[in-house]
């Protein structure tokens, strides 16, 4: 701040500043002054005692309790609090504060799942793990932030140089840099970087050049590398660490997994839906792909938009042609006029937090119908059809743009099990033009469809220049047999992605180590030791122990493997992979009693969840105890996940009990509910064909050709 005085001043006040501090009079904003709230039956009282906040709410054991408030957490539009627990842990209540003006609805306690009771022994209650501070949200909140979790002893030691997010957070570790300014003896060694980790250049000597003809805008010099954009998404993304702690200057996917265009994250185009924050939507932009950085648009220190409302974006888009009603056809004081909310239309998250998408699209009303999706178009105009807005679309724009996303029929046939998916997933993963996260998720989504014909798609993957779609192309490869893993994938043990590296690792892990050279060892070995330490810097999460079983499993270490599905479940009783993978080894050493334990503990926390349902079931069947198997994978069948494995299951489990006739009409069902699955329509032709109904048997059969199956 002695140097850089403008910066700090800028910084101070932002949502960087206050991301996190000690809970005081200057930064406390909620109501302590005897509140109360109720939720689902539960009443929660906020108030003080002496100098310190206080709320009496449900504890872990749902018994109200006092707890005093050790910090605040965020500033705007919400805050929230966090509690301090035993073993170092700090929980955040969820009962937030609404920091928006009374005007807009704010100043007052709200619940952030207001439609949902949350019993005390729920995951997402704010006592349990996914409500945990060390693991869920200190990072981003602080500077040089150490969770420091000791998984012998189960407790945190979670540290920072600074509350909140400074200068560091950013610029990476400032003593050289101090040293070199002062030109203190020495400083000379430092000169070439400033003692600086991390700089912030790509921007620097850069002019936008715009074509007075067509509007449109070009970087003078390419972006050269992703670093700004990098050190922003490190918070601003939804990913899991593979480590413990952020090293400055080294690669985005070399310290994360980035979360894809899954299925509940984002829609089948793209656009947010889940809570993922930025990156990933900003990954498909077409600003992403021209050069664009983040302080391009945002001021990096007081976080503000550089030019507000429509200014940021005709920055470089000529207001003469893109700032009028000949092109947005609304009045200038409408949201239809704003760039931001036709372009970059906001959802919630939280309760009040809107957020915009950053992948910077244009509308697709006509896609609404057909994938859907949203549309921004239908966000204001909300009793009126997609369609509707389609065809003013087509009045406006005769010959209109179809956007940089166009792989929305792609992503929503693989997820649907469309006829065509495999062919229209790999014509995605080929494009070139396609953002890279884009064709990262066709492979991803290739999996189900996986068959010779789509093998040169897979290996192209595999030698990708991008790492996402390597990363993906590796996971594929988990559904091919143990030569052709061995084959394609050893070369990514050497890959200079960790994310990449260690997901090879995983793949490879049945290999028996007695076949191999030393040449061919090392290097598995070494990525193997990676995966590991992986696992081990999210030690608190019980995916970990999960993942760390699975590998077990794979080598053959069957008591290390059930130990790590043990510990998954103690960390969260809620863990539902943890049971059903433990149950399998005792499955696969003969012991079917123990794993039918397993599963019955498994259902007992979650006695609602058909993955449970299903194994349990089978495990019975197996054991010639029909009656109740059968009961069991029809519970599975009509369980919420809609599964249509499960329901297959549940068919042929009827079939073989003679009860063909029910069996069919559980499939007919079942066939309307999933008209494009394989499995579904086999068992069609099969059963009807085992009943004597030829006819009825080969019009299944003839929409089964039709699939391409």
């Amino acid at each position: 701040m002695e140097c850089h005085q403008e910066q700090a001043t800028r910084w101070s006040g932002s949502h960087h500043d206050l991301a996190m501090d000690i809970a005081s009079e200057k930064t406390v904003l909620g109501d302590f002054d005897d509140a109360s709230v109720s939720h689902f039956g539960v009443t929660t009282l906020f108030y003080r005692k002496g100098d310190r906040f206080m709320v009496r709410t449900e504890g872990p054991e749902g018994k109200l309790r006092d707890y005093p408030i050790k910090y605040s957490f965020g500033v705007d539009p919400l805050q929230q609090y966090l509690i301090e627990f035993p073993g170092g842990r700090l929980q955040a209540l969820s009962l937030a504060w609404d920091a928006r003006p009374e005007s807009k609805g704010g100043q007052r306690w709200f619940h952030l799942y207001p439609d949902e009771k949350i019993a005390h022994d729920d995951e997402l209650h704010w006592t349990r793990l996914n409500q945990n501070w060390n693991n869920m949200c200190a990072e981003c909140h602080s500077t040089n932030l150490q969770r420091n979790y000791d998984p012998v002893t189960e407790t945190f030691d979670t540290s920072w140089s600074e509350i909140d997010v400074s200068c560091e957070a950013c610029h990476g570790p400032g003593s050289d840099h101090r040293f070199w300014a002062r030109q203190e003896p020495g400083w000379e060694k430092h000169n070439e970087h400033k003692g600086l980790v991390q700089q912030f250049d790509e921007r620097k000597d850069i002019n936008w050049i715009t074509d007075s003809q067509t509007g449109r805008v070009v970087r003078s010099k390419p972006r050269g590398s992703d670093r700004e954009i990098d050190i922003c998404a490190r918070c601003h993304s939804r990913r899991s660490a593979l480590a413990d702690g952020y090293l400055h200057g080294k690669a985005f996917l070399d310290q994360y997994r980035l979360r894809l265009l899954d299925e509940n994250m984002y829609f089948p185009d793209g656009q947010i839906e889940g809570e993922v924050y930025v990156y990933g939507s900003f990954l498909q932009s077409r600003m992403y792909a021209a050069g664009v950085t983040c302080s391009d648009c945002h001021e990096p220190h007081s976080l503000a938009l550089r030019v507000p409302g429509n200014g940021v974006c005709l920055q470089c888009h000529l207001a003469t042609q893109y700032d009028q009603t000949s092109h947005h056809f609304h009045k200038p004081d409408l949201a239809g006029a704003s760039c931001a909310e036709c372009h970059m239309p906001p959802r919630n998250y939280m309760v009040v937090d809107p957020r915009h998408d950053h992948s910077m699209r244009i509308p697709r009303p006509d896609l609404s119908e057909e994938l859907g999706t949203p549309n921004a178009c239908n966000n204001c105009h909300e009793d009126q059809s997609s369609q509707w807005a389609a065809e003013y679309f087509k009045k406006w724009y005769p010959q209109p743009f179809q956007g940089n996303q166009q792989y929305g029929e792609a992503l929503a046939a693989g997820r649907n099990g469309s006829s065509g998916a495999e062919q229209l997933l790999e014509l995605l993963v080929h494009d070139g033009n396609a953002p890279d996260i884009a064709r990262a998720t066709a492979l991803s989504n290739l999996l189900p469809y996986l068959s010779r014909n789509s093998l040169d798609t897979l290996q192209a993957g595999l030698v990708d220049e991008n790492p996402l779609v390597r990363g993906a192309a590796v996971e594929l490869l988990q559904s091919l047999p143990l030569a052709m893993r061995v084959q394609r994938a050893y070369p990514l043990l050497g890959d200079p992605a960790l994310g990449v590296r260690t997901e090879t690792a995983r793949i490879l892990a049945d290999i028996p180590r007695g076949e191999l050279t030393d040449a061919q060892r090392i290097p598995l070995d070494r990525a193997t030791r990676e995966y590991i330490q992986v696992q081990q810097a999210n030690a608190e999460r019980p995916e970990a122990h999960g993942n760390l079983g699975n590998l077990f499993v794979a080598q053959g270490k069957v008591h290390e493997a059930i130990s790590s599905y043990r510990k998954a479940i103690e960390i969260n009783p809620a863990f539902v992979p943890g049971y059903v993978n433990l149950a399998d080894v005792y499955r696969s050493q003969g012991d079917e009693p123990a794993g039918e334990r397993v599963l019955r503990q498994g259902l007992a926390a979650e006695p609602e969840d058909a993955s449970l349902q299903h194994v349990l079931g089978l495990a019975l069947v197996r054991q010639k105890r029909l009656e109740e198997g059968v009961e069991l994978l029809r519970l599975a069948s009509m369980g919420s996940q809609g599964h249509p494995r499960y329901v297959y299951v549940y068919a042929v489990a009827l079939a073989s009990t003679g009860k063909t006739g029910q069996a069919i009409l559980v499939l007919q069902g079942a066939h309307n509910r999933f008209p494009s699955n394989t499995d579904i329509l086999s068992a069609l032709v099969a059963f009807h064909m085992n009943m004597g109904k030829e006819k009825v048997a080969r019009s299944y059969e003839k929409k089964l050709k039709a699939l391409g199956r």
